[in-house]
């Protein structure tokens, strides 16, 4: 199916530079020069899934950083905020029925960036020297952004994907652990 929408994608000329990021083709030109599709690299010429192959590639220094909001609606804020006796600049401890929600999201988050490549299966196992969260509230929109930092000084890889997976742990735990006080809580901008 998805040799099918790369087919399609290429048949009606990449007119807009829209429909060219939807294909996945950003550098194909656009009508009246040549068309060219962008390859995917985990997907080889038969449209079959496969690793990648980074066997020659230099190891070296990467960081990737990947962002992701929760928003809480203005009572579940309040009621995190008030409940805590938090004032505007103080803290960043939001507790629920549960415990320290950020806490624990900040730790789930860690966990799961370590453990990317069991999630993603053509993922590649990095050796992460560090990754960082940090939670900032913003009381305006009643919600918590997260940004979520991953390193490596040793690989053939990103870590794109372990900052990715990390940022979205970190707002499912945020959503987990705070379900009880707000039925309308949003994952957004992952």
């Amino acid at each position: 199916m998805l040799r099918l929408a790369v087919q399609r994608c290429s048949d009606i000329g990449f007119g807009s530079a829209l429909l060219r990021d939807v294909c996945g083709a950003r550098n194909a030109k656009p009508l009246g020069g040549e068309r060219t599709v962008a390859k995917l690299s985990h997907v080889d010429d038969t449209g079959r899934a496969r690793m990648v192959d980074v066997g020659d590639k230099t190891e070296t220094v990467r960081s990737a950083k990947a962002r992701a909001s929760v928003e809480l609606g203005v009572d579940a804020f309040s009621a995190l905020v008030a409940r805590n006796g938090m004032n505007d600049a103080q803290s960043d401890v939001v507790r629920s029925p549960k415990g320290d929600v950020l806490g624990v999201a900040r730790i789930a988050a860690i966990q799961a960036a370590k453990r990317t490549h069991h999630l993603i299966p053509l993922c590649h196992a990095v050796p992460l020297d560090v990754v960082h969260i940090d939670f900032s509230l913003d009381r305006d929109h009643s919600r918590v952004q997260i940004v979520a930092t991953a390193r490596t000084s040793a690989s053939k890889t990103g870590v794109e994907m372990e900052a990715l997976t990390a940022a979205s742990v970190a707002a499912l735990t945020i959503y987990d652990m705070c379900k009880a006080v707000s039925k309308a809580i949003r994952i957004t901008d992952v």
